[in-house]
């Protein structure tokens, strides 16, 4: 190569080092995309392993089941891209509530890069059987002995925390009880153990990383939803992975691996068996059988006004809304956070709610926004809102429907989620708007949509 293509491929990996300023899978894709550049020729194996050769990401767990990286390249890069690396490849979490090793991805999620990058390694490497442990298992294992030995200031798994900002996100902070399998950390083995299996069974491991990810992580759906969109993107992982992953034989390892513990106590053992019992199916209650949920905090909700009142369980009716206004759908998790915070600026500011009126909100995107929530009583229905969960559509329906893929995750992904977890009656009730109060709401095209839904019900006590 000639001194002027090497200078030229060295300002590339400068300018990209000093775009990069955020922690957002963009940045990251920009980043592989410019040492890919500056190291041309490798296999999508060589720049994943290079990166974690850069990122001194070599603990024990990939050295057992991965190998160690003695035959990784060096690959070339500026020392800021080095720095980098360094910084959004090593999960940690400190003790004021900061996790690091965690990207901000364009359909709303937050994926910690080790156990995604330890999937695809797997994947390459034709070590499937290995797939389980290094993207799922093993942190699963470790949250929960650790959920066992401090039961009072942990949760199994599954804490979320929110950026700092959306558009320029820098700082993540976990909300709540911490956990060692964040809710990044299992996002990030979801889509290490798909990627993983997707290169391990064709023709993509061709692709450069950069390529790989830039499909999975960058599509943005239409209005027309995620049923027009490639199966192989990360807004769907919860149906890639439910077909993927073997349910049973991840509780099996999981089960095996904690009866291996020796140095537990026999309270800490009882303990251990309750979250044997549980814990897996806990899990797949969570990331499989419910639709990816967005947080409060995640879209950037104001606080509520005063203090909420709270439903019973389980909830017997479920009232079906349309924005009406914003009027159009949402397709970006950008878009349905900003009109998220409109709905909810409009609810309590004109209005004078205390909060945004919904329990929860479906965008175009793929997610459930969290409205009220599970607990906190809504205003939606008139005369039902103490007996009732309210889920709004984000667009006006007058005249045309929301996406299919929005739709079913109300009809079937919302609805199980909620039965499963007892928060909504296995008999409930469900309506349109329009049948509490004198509106149009839902619109009604929506609202005769609805009337073939298996729970509506055209009487209203």
């Amino acid at each position: 190569m000639g001194w002027h293509l090497r200078l030229l491929l060295s300002l590339l990996v400068v300018f990209a080092a000093e775009a990069t300023t955020t922690k957002h899978m963009r940045d990251f894709i920009r980043v592989v995309e410019s040492i890919e550049a500056a190291n041309p020729g490798l296999q999508m194996l060589d720049v994943v392993k290079g990166l974690r050769k850069i990122a001194g990401f070599e603990t024990d767990l990939p050295k057992r089941y991965l190998s160690d990286l003695s035959d990784a390249h060096l690959l070339v890069a500026d020392p800021s891209v080095n720095s980098y690396i360094h910084e959004v490849i090593n999960h940690s979490l400190s003790q004021v509530g900061k996790e690091k090793g965690v990207v901000l991805t364009i359909d709303g999620s937050n994926v910690a890069l080790a156990p995604m990058l330890l999937g695809l390694q797997a994947g390459l490497q034709s070590t499937i059987k290995d797939l389980y442990t290094v993207t799922l298992t093993n942190n699963l294992v470790a949250s929960f002995l650790h959920h066992v030995q401090h039961e009072q200031s942990s949760i199994p798994f599954g804490t979320k925390g929110f950026w700092d900002s959306i558009s320029s996100p820098m700082v993540y902070t976990l909300e709540g009880l911490p956990s060692l399998a964040t809710d990044a950390i299992i996002i990030g083995g979801m889509d290490g153990f798909i990627l993983g299996s997707e290169v391990a069974s064709s023709n993509i491991r061709e692709q450069s990383l950069s390529d790989l990810l830039k499909s999975y992580y960058s599509h943005q759906p239409d209005a027309t939803g995620l049923e027009a969109s490639p199966r192989l993107i990360s807004q769907n992982r919860r149906k890639n992975f439910k077909q993927l992953v073997s349910f049973s034989l991840l509780k099996s390892q999981v089960v095996q691996a904690l009866t291996a513990r020796r140095n537990l106590n026999e309270s800490e053992r009882k303990k251990l068996d309750d979250v044997m019992k549980h814990g897996v199916d806990k899990f797949v209650h969570v990331y499989a059988t419910c639709p990816s949920i967005i947080t409060r905090s995640q879209w950037g909700a104001a606080s509520y006004i005063g203090s909420p009142s709270y439903l019973p369980y389980p909830v017997p009716y479920l009232f079906i809304h349309h924005s009406y206004s914003p009027s159009t759908p949402c397709t970006t998790f950008d878009q349905c956070a900003s009109d998220m915070r409109s709905m909810q600026s409009y609810h309590q500011n004109s209005n004078g709610w205390a909060d945004i009126g919904y329990n929860f909100v479906a965008g175009g995107d793929g997610n459930l926004y969290e409205g009220r929530g599970w607990d906190w009583v809504g205003a939606h229905a008139y005369g039902y809102n103490s007996v009732s969960y309210g889920i709004c559509y984000i667009g006006d329906y007058t005249s045309t429907l929301p996406s299919k893929s929005a739709l079913d995750m109300v009809r079937y992904d919302f609805t199980g989620c909620a039965m499963n977890s007892g928060d909504l009656a296995l008999d409930y009730s469900l309506y349109g708007h329009r049948q509490a109060d004198s509106t149009e709401c839902p619109g009604n095209t929506l609202y005769r949509e609805i009337q073939n839904w298996e729970y509506w019900n055209s009487y209203l006590p």
